[in-house]
Formats: structure tokens, C-alpha cells, sequence
């Protein structure tokens, strides 16, 4: 029998199941008491004042966006090395994005960039936790504040990560992604985190069609609610966080103890981080390794691995129509990483025999 690892598995059980259940027999599958009862254990977790459920991510972070007040002619400064919806929620409010470059070892945003994208047009600043790594919030947080700028956490991938003691998403504006890929899911799904009442506020309105009471709308809103379903699933995904967090953190552990390949550079962590690894990402050094000759081997070899990310997101072709070049970007470190990174599986469902299996291909590869 072949073997097939994949590269990422949610962890689905019969609690998810029962809870299911649960609401499906209850009658109310919209937006009602399992909702709220989401964001009151979501919130308290993470520990922001407040938090808002939603359809998914992106509307998380179209929100937080809309809520702070993100308009034409504004600039945002955001990472061009991660997912497009980071920068496209930019987009949605008529805004500019702007690229600062990254960091070679954590893949995230680095504050000296940002601070040489500051303009008078700038509004916000989007940081990136990127594969479950937190950015230097407090240094982004310095600078939000001596700009008067609002900083948002995009946290999608970053589930319980932590710098200096403080769980991404509870400084800034969080936004978090329930994707089946995430550290938990809800299918699809999205939160907001905020300590503002207004922001907060604003956020309720936005994704319930602007309606402050039973049909009676004072501005123009959304459907960007979540389901009774969605938020019962991840109630129980929530109680088990730290439990997956635990294993991709073990996990990562004995991937990075036991690879031993010359020319693959293994994930770093900072010594004030607690690094989640949504994704456990390698990177190939120049000259040493062919990335897409490796992944064909992996592949081959029943080891599912990914691409995250092939290109800056000033590279796609939307933003290449809109103007944006490497040149323009000035982001060099992104444009050499992207060519040269590659995700490994990491999930909570791998097996002892399967981390060793993994490396054990791995070591035996060679150029041909």
C-alpha cells in the first residue's frame, strides 16, 4: 500500500458532531446563542475585550478595515509574502497597499520597512503572523502609535501564538481565519478581536446589513455573519487548541532534530515568540537544492508538500495590472524567498512513524 502524508488534516471528531447535532435540533442555524457564545469563550482566550464572528477571514479583515475608517486615498503598509486577501481587503476599500519588505528567518514584516513606506496617506499598518510565527507586535504597536495609524493583527495563522506573553490578535485589531487548514476550524469562518467599543461596535453593524435594531438600518452593511453551526464546531475546536498546538509544536521539534540535508535551512523561531507552526516552512538555499526538483521527490515519495508562497503579492498578475513592480515595491528579500520556500506537513494528526518517515526521505535525497 502507497503512502500518502498529507499536508495539512483538521481534526474532526464526534464532539464536533454531537454539537452539530446539537443546533441542527435546536432550530436556530443563523447567527444566535452559540454565536455569542463563541466570541465570549474566543475573546476570553485570546484576551481582548471583545470579538466578533464571521463568514471568513477575509471579511475579518474587510471589517477591521471598514470599521477603522479605511477610505480612497488612503495607504495601508502590509507584507507582499503571505496570502492575497491581506492585501485585496486594502483594495476593497478603495485604499492603496503598501509593500514593506520582510524578515529572511520568521518570513514576517519588518517594522525598520515599515517605517520607510510611512507617508502623509498613511492610515494603518497590517502585520502578518505568518505560518503561526508573531510579528514584533510591540515594535509595530510603537510605531502605529508616534504615526497615529491603526494596527491590525492578521492572525489567521496564528491560533494562540504569542510574543513576550501576549496572544496575537490582543493588542491590535485581531482577525482570524477558521479555514480547515487553520490550528482550528470551523469549515469556513472568521473572528475579530478588538479592545475599541467603537471598533466593536461598528464591526456588528457592518456584518449584520447595518440593521442597529429588527429592520431598521442606519447604514449600508453586509451578510458577513457566522452560523449557529460554525460557531457550535468551533466552541469544541476551541477547547482543543491548546492540545493541537502542543503536537505541531512537538511535532515541528522532531522535524527540525531530525532533518539533516545539507542546503535546507529549517524554520527559526525568536526567543520572545511561541511559534504555533501553522505550517512547518523550509527554505532551500541557493545552488544547493532545486525547490521543485525536491517537491517532485517528496511528492513521489507520498510526503504531501506545498508552496507558501510562489509569489509577492505585487507580483500576481492583479497587481502587476495595477501598476506594482519589484522595482517599486523594493522588497528584495521577498522576492528571493519565494522562489525558495516549501511547507512540510506539520499537523496534530501525524504519527511518530510518520515525522520519521518524513525525514527519513529526506535525508536520503540527492541531486540528480
Amino acid at each position: 500500500m502507497e503512502r500518502h502524508i498529507p499536508i495539512a488534516k483538521p481534526v474532526i471528531t464526534g464532539d464536533e458532531l454531537s454539537a452539530i447535532g446539537n443546533v441542527l435540533n435546536s432550530g436556530m442555524l443563523a447567527q444566535g446563542r452559540a454565536v455569542e457564545e463563541f466570541e465570549r469563550e474566543f475573546s476570553g482566550y485570546i484576551g481582548a475585550a471583545n470579538a466578533i464572528a464571521v463568514s471568513n477571514g477575509t471579511v475579518a479583515l474587510d471589517l477591521a478595515l471598514k470599521a477603522h475608517g479605511i477610505g480612497q486615498g488612503d495607504e495601508v503598509i502590509t507584507t507582499p509574502f503571505t496570502f492575497i486577501a491581506t492585501a485585496n481587503s486594502v483594495l476593497y476599500q478603495g485604499a492603496k497597499p503598501v509593500f514593506a519588505d520582510v524578515d529572511e528567518k520568521t518570513f514576517n514584516i519588518r517594522p525598520e520597512a515599515v517605517l520607510e513606506k510611512i507617508t502623509g496617506k498613511t492610515k494603518a499598518v497590517i502585520g502578518v503572523h505568518l505560518f503561526g510565527h508573531p510579528f514584533d507586535v510591540p515594535a509595530l504597536e510603537d510605531i502605529c502609535e508616534d504615526h497615529d495609524l491603526f494596527l491590525i493583527e492578521d492572525s489567521a495563522q496564528a491560533h494562540s501564538a504569542e510574543f513576550r506573553g501576549k496572544k496575537a490578535g490582543s493588542t491590535g485589531t485581531g482577525c482570524f481565519s477558521f479555514y480547515p487548514t487553520k490550528n482550528i476550524t470551523t469549515g469556513e469562518g472568521g473572528m475579530i478581536t478588538s479592545g475599541s467599543a467603537s471598533v466593536t461596535e461598528q464591526c456588528r453593524l457592518l456584518r449584520n446589513h447595518g440593521q442597529s435594531s429588527k429592520y431598521y438600518h442606519t447604514v449600508l452593511g453586509y451578510n458577513y455573519r457566522m452560523t449557529d453551526i460554525q460557531a457550535a464546531i468551533g466552541l469544541v475546536q476551541l477547547k482543543s487548541l491548546e492540545q493541537f498546538n502542543r503536537k505541531r509544536i512537538r511535532n515541528a521539534a522532531f522535524l527540525s532534530s531530525h532533518i539533516r540535508l545539507d542546503g535546507l535551512v529549517l524554520p527559526s523561531k525568536e526567543p520572545d515568540a511561541r511559534h504555533v507552526y501553522h505550517q512547518y516552512v523550509v527554505t532551500t538555499q541557493k545552488g544547493c537544492i532545486d525547490r521543485d526538483r525536491f517537491m517532485k521527490y517528496l511528492t513521489a515519495n507520498g510526503i504531501g508538500c506545498a508552496v507558501h508562497y510562489p509569489l509577492p503579492i505585487y507580483q500576481q498578475p492583479l497587481y502587476r495590472e495595477l501598476g506594482y513592480t519589484n522595482e517599486s515595491a523594493g522588497c528584495p528579500v521577498a522576492d528571493g524567498l519565494a522562489p525558495r520556500v516549501l511547507s512540510l506537513p506539520v499537523h496534530p494528526s501525524l504519527e511518530p512513524d510518520d515525522l520519521q518517515y518524513i525525514a527519513d526521505v529526506i535525508n536520503r535525497y540527492e541531486e540528480a
